[in-house]
């Protein structure tokens, strides 16, 4: 069932409303999203992993109250960004049944929950290596061949802007768990390795037709519920060592957005600054509306995600706008919102011309 069709009115309304609002702005024809469960809007529901969340208490400020795969209570920025472009309010899973290419023409999200740029990532739960997510991408540039016609296929996935978050499951899922990475690499070894994996993937990406990109780096992953929460020496505070590591691999990123913007012709490419907003309302939550900031709405706020998360949990919080996060991993809408408020700007000044 589509996530919207208990309201199509709303849909409707939200639809019409937002492309009247920027009605100017359609030199974006699609968004097009890779990444992890920070932008996963649905694939894992589909395919054989515990790291689930199309089930209540998620999705439950969605539209329609409707839980869709999106690790949150509501909108997750890719939603939140292809708006602003005049486009719909909320980009479908490829491989959610309920949509089909006419669907995923002006907006598409092959990301998958718990994948990393590191394919020993995705194997922890079993789910889409970043590779799959590029095979997905090139049956749908078939697949839009074949529903608009060569020239116009083009055109859109040309014009597109092309969306990339992931790297945090690399960390914290993967090189500070298990043994294996941390035998082979040093941290900042591994950065670099994950940052080798990233230019590899681009540059195919660039190969395949597109030319718009705004790629996030990491958050500030020391802050997340589960870690403050394990930080008991620390007094569950954030753990720095885990931030600085992010700090530094978005510079290193920033430093190959330069080097590919000017290695790959035609290509504009931006790396999304989203660390020191989440920082800034992590720290000083007050100052956008926020009341708790170190344990999460969901349940206990301490570990729990994915079937973790209960709606008959006594503790799940009744308003997660007063919560900057919504289980132990991920920000709530609220947050999500801010977030992608402060990164707009910058993509419509850049991508929207």
């Amino acid at each position: 069932m589509s996530c919207c069709s208990s309201t199509p009115l709303l849909w409707l309304f939200l639809s019409l409303s937002s492309s009247l609002f920027t009605s100017t702005r359609a030199e974006v024809p699609a968004v097009i999203v890779f990444g992890d469960s920070s932008v996963d809007s649905g694939n894992n529901n589909v395919i054989s992993t515990l790291l689930k969340s199309n089930f209540r208490p998620y999705g439950r400020d969605f539209y329609g109250g409707q839980p869709t795969g999106r690790f949150c209570n509501g909108r997750i920025p890719p939603d939140f960004i292809s708006e602003a472009f005049g486009l719909k309010p909320a980009i479908p899973a490829y491989l959610d049944p309920a949509y089909n290419i006419s669907d995923f023409a002006t907006g598409v999200c092959f990301a998958s929950a718990g994948t990393g740029y590191d394919n020993a990532t995705s194997k922890v739960l079993n789910v889409i290596p970043l590779w799959k997510e590029l095979e997905y991408y090139k049956e749908y540039q078939r697949q839009l061949r074949a529903y608009v016609g060569g020239k116009k296929a083009n055109l859109i996935l040309r014009e597109a802007l092309y969306l990339m978050s992931l790297g945090t499951n690399d960390f914290m899922e993967n090189y500070y768990t298990f043994p294996t990475r941390r035998s082979q690499f040093s941290v900042r070894q591994y950065q670099d390795f994950l940052l080798a994996l990233c230019e590899n993937f681009i540059r195919e990406l660039h190969g395949l037709g597109a030319r718009k990109l705004s790629i996030t780096g990491l958050p500030p992953m020391g802050c997340l519920p589960l870690e403050r929460a394990t930080n008991i020496l620390g007094q569950n505070d954030c753990v720095p060592e885990y931030n600085n590591v992010a700090l530094e691999f978005n510079r290193k990123l920033e430093g190959l957005v330069v080097k590919l913007n000017r290695d790959l012709p035609g290509m504009r490419m931006v790396s999304a600054p989203a660390y020191d907003i989440f920082y800034q309302i992590i720290t000083k939550p007050s100052q956008f509306g926020f009341e708790v900031t170190g344990l999460a709405c969901c349940s206990t706020g301490t570990f729990e995600m994915s079937y973790l998360c209960s709606e008959y949990n006594p503790l799940t919080c009744s308003d997660a706008n007063k919560y900057v996060f919504w289980d132990a991993f991920h920000p709530t809408q609220k947050t999500n919102k801010i977030i992608s408020d402060h990164l707009i700007p910058l993509l419509l000044a850049m991508f929207s011309h």
